[in-house]
C-alpha cells in the first residue's frame, strides 16, 4: 500500500502536471469506486486545480469553488500519467481523470476491489475523512509521545493506527523499528522515555530518508514503481535475508492477512517471536483490515 513517502512523492508528481489545469471530465468504470454521492461527481467538471494536500494515505485534489476530489489507492491502487484521452485499459482499471494537458488513469490489480473515490467540500469534507493521527515529521518528540502512550497497543499496531500517526503502515512501521531497534510487540505503554525518544528519531529518520530516496528515484518522471517492497529495504519483505546491520536472518510474524518482519539479534535480543502465541498477540491487537481500523472512532486529541 502506498504510504507517507509514496504519497508524498505523488502529490509532487501531480503538483508539476495538474496544478493550474482544468479537469475536464471523470471517466468511471467501476461506479463502485466512488463512495459519495453529494456534491455530484459532474460539479468538478471544468474546473481548475488549485492545490494538492495529503491527507493520511489519501490522494486530496483541491478543485475551484473548494471541491475536493479524494482518492484512497488503499493495497493495490496505483496512478499512471497518460497523454490525453488515453483509453482506459479492459481490465483493473477503475478510472482516468481527463485533464486540458493529459490524463491520470488509476488501476487496481487483483479481485479485491478497495480503492476509493470521494468527492467533499470544503475543511469541513476533508477532516470527516481523515482519521485524527498526527503528521509526525511536522511533531516534536512530546507530541509523538503522547499521540503513542495514549493506549496501550503494541507497536506495530500503534504505528500503522491512522488514529494515532498519519500515513504509516506495515512497510514503514517495520523499517522504523529496525532502525529503532525496538520489537514490533513492546507494548506502547511499558516503554521507558529513552525508548520513545528512539521510535520518534527513528521514525522522523526513516520518513524523511525514503522520502528523497524516492524522489531521487523518479528523476522528474512520474512515479510508476510504486511498491511496498522496495530495494534498500532494511527488513520489510526480506524475510530469511540477512540483516543488513548484523547479518542474522530477518525472521518474520504472520497474523491475518498480515506479516511483520523484524531482525531478533538486533530488535529482540535474539528472541524469535514467530510463534502462535504472538501471532494470536498481534491479530487480537490489529483489526482484521484497514477499512475496519481506519472505521474505529475518532480518538481524543491527546493532552
Amino acid at each position: 500500500m502506498p504510504e507517507l513517502p509514496d504519497v508524498v512523492v505523488y502529490i509532487e508528481a501531480l503538483e508539476s502536471r495538474i496544478l493550474g489545469q482544468v479537469l475536464e471530465r471523470v471517466r468511471l468504470a467501476s461506479p463502485f469506486l466512488l463512495r459519495t454521492v453529494e456534491p455530484p461527481l459532474a460539479a468538478v467538471y471544468g474546473k481548475k486545480v488549485c492545490r494538492l494536500r495529503r491527507v493520511g494515505k489519501r490522494i486530496a485534489i483541491g478543485l475551484e469553488d473548494d471541491l475536493w476530489l479524494v482518492l484512497h489507492l488503499m493495497i493495490a491502487g496505483r496512478l499512471h500519467w497518460r497523454e490525453p484521452g488515453a483509453k482506459l485499459p479492459r481490465k483493473n482499471a477503475p478510472a482516468a481523470f481527463d485533464f486540458s494537458n493529459g490524463t491520470l488513469v488509476l488501476t487496481e490489480a487483483g479481485s479485491q476491489k478497495r480503492a476509493s473515490l470521494h468527492l467533499v467540500h470544503g475543511d469541513d469534507g476533508l477532516r470527516s475523512l481523515d482519521a485524527g493521527g498526527i503528521e509526525v515529521l511536522g511533531s516534536d518528540a512530546g507530541v509523538f509521545s503522547a499521540a503513542l502512550t495514549s493506549a496501550n497497543h503494541t507497536l506495530k499496531r500503534a504505528l500503522t493506527d491512522p488514529h494515532l500517526f498519519s500515513g504509516i503502515g506495515n512497510a514503514y512501521s517495520d523499517e522504523i523499528l529496525h532502525r529503532a531497534q525496538l520489537s514490533p510487540v513492546a507494548l506502547t505503554q511499558k516503554l521507558a522515555p529513552g525508548q520513545i525518544q528512539r521510535l520518534y528519531d527513528a521514525t522522523q529518520a526513516v520518513l524523511t530518508e525514503w522520502i528523497d530516496r524516492l524522489r531521487a528515484d523518479a528523476h522528474g518522471a512520474f512515479p510508476e514503481k510504486v511498491t511496498a517492497f522496495r530495494e534498500g529495504m532494511a527488513v520489510h519483505g526480506r524475510y530469511g535475508q540477512p540483516c543488513p546491520v548484523c547479518g542474522a536472518k530477518v525472521q518474520r510474524i504472520r497474523y491475518a492477512s498480515n506479516e511483520t518482519n523484524y531482525c531478533a539479534r538486533c530488535q529482540t535480543g535474539g528472541k524469535l517471536l514467530a510463534d502462535r502465541a504472538l501471532s494470536r498477540l498481534l491479530r487480537e491487537d490489529w483489526p482484521r483490515t484497514l477499512e475496519e481500523l481506519e472505521a474505529l472512532p475518532r480518538l481524543a486529541a491527546p493532552q
